[in-house]
């Protein structure tokens, strides 16, 4: 199998088993993150900010924030069909999201080659307000994902 998933079939395949690997994942349960769109370098997830990811000030907690700019990352980078993983994520705060946003966060891929993946990442509430934006490369091995 080739790592570009060019068929309209296989590229599906592999969609649908990360779409069921992200909602089976115990860490984005617990958070609340779902995969909501999901095409070949590019996925959005989402989460509800609520009490439960506030940090000591009120505020949503940055690593969750950071899960789930990883999260949408994750899925676009391993969207090809085998196995991709991060070497780094930058991340800038920008703004606090308010209680009870939804947040989401639009993961594209800018830049691919043979071994390296490289996404930008925006999170934003359901008004359009720029919560955080990411960086992140991941290292593309040959490997088909073992879920497959």
């Amino acid at each position: 199998m080739k790592d570009d998933t060019s068929d309209e079939g296989g590229a599906k395949d592999v969609f649908d088993a990360i779409r069921k690997k992200v909602e089976a994942e115990p860490y984005a349960r617990m958070l609340g993150i779902e995969l909501v769109e999901l095409e070949q370098g590019r996925a959005v997830t989402k989460m509800k900010f609520s009490e439960r990811i506030e940090n000591v000030f009120g505020m949503a907690h940055g690593g969750a924030i950071f899960s789930l700019i990883d999260e949408a990352f994750g899925a676009a980078a391993n969207s090809y069909g085998t196995v991709a993983l991060a070497l780094n994520v930058n991340v800038t705060y920008i703004k606090s999201p308010s209680s009870g946003d939804v947040l989401y966060a639009e993961a594209e891929e800018v830049s691919r080659t043979n071994r390296i993946s490289t996404c930008h990442i925006c999170v934003k509430n359901g008004d359009g307000d720029l919560i955080a934006t990411s960086q992140a490369m991941a290292y593309r091995k040959r490997d088909i994902h073992p879920f497959l």
